[in-house]
């Protein structure tokens, strides 16, 4: 039988030195942030035109629009990563745990196309476009979460914005679903909530 010591005051200190030092760093990774804003929200306004007749393309598929996405942004993200390492400096306890988060959240979003894909193997057409409809509102969850714990780690009242509109956005995206609007909304979504945000935190970082 084994004994755990437990000391709150230890662990509410460590927690207030990662606090301080995440708020005094800028955060790393913001170019990655405004590459999926911008790549996947010019793919929500191409999906948008394709389901709404604006755009005809002869043998394109409907959606394969994201498969081009994800390549995209798997080849900026390579990109980033290296170029990151190269001016790896100080790596913050703030950068490290934000780091995580959205990797961690990008994993998931890549876990959840893969079940939508094996409902629709198991349960048939109908079930897999129902899980598409929801797409756009789970995803803005995910972003959510990631901008609160950013929030929390660098100590930017400014970011709980980000995460609020997030949250907001997922029931709102969920309310337009079957309508064609609804990607032109999620674009919007993914333009102001991820892209420019990670502009500004660029900028933010380099200066």
């Amino acid at each position: 039988m084994t004994e755990t010591n437990e000391d709150p005051a230890a662990d509410i200190a460590w927690m207030r030195r990662l606090a301080e030092e995440g708020a005094g760093a800028p955060m790393q990774g913001a170019s990655i942030l405004m590459s999926a804003g911008l790549i996947y929200g010019f793919a929500a306004l191409a999906h948008w035109a394709q389901i709404g007749g604006l755009i005809d393309v002869p043998g394109v598929v409907e959606g394969v629009v994201w498969l081009i996405a994800t390549g995209l942004f798997l080849v900026v993200l390579t990109v980033v990563i290296m170029g990151l390492k190269r001016k790896a400096g100080v790596v913050t306890a703030g950068n490290r745990a934000s780091s995580t988060t959205w990797s961690a959240l990008g994993w998931g979003i890549f876990a959840l196309f893969a079940s939508l894909a094996v409902l629709g193997y198991r349960l048939g057409e109908d079930a897999a476009m129902l899980g598409l409809a929801l797409s756009p509102s789970i995803i803005m969850v995910f972003y959510g979460i990631g901008w609160a714990v950013t929030a929390t780690m660098y100590r930017n009242r400014m970011l709980w914005w980000l995460a609020g509109g997030s949250f907001v956005a997922a029931p709102v995206l969920a309310w337009m679903a079957g309508q064609d609007a609804q990607y032109l909304a999620y674009a919007a979504a993914l333009f102001l909530l991820m892209a420019l945000p990670g502009w500004l935190l660029m900028r933010q970082a380099r200066a």
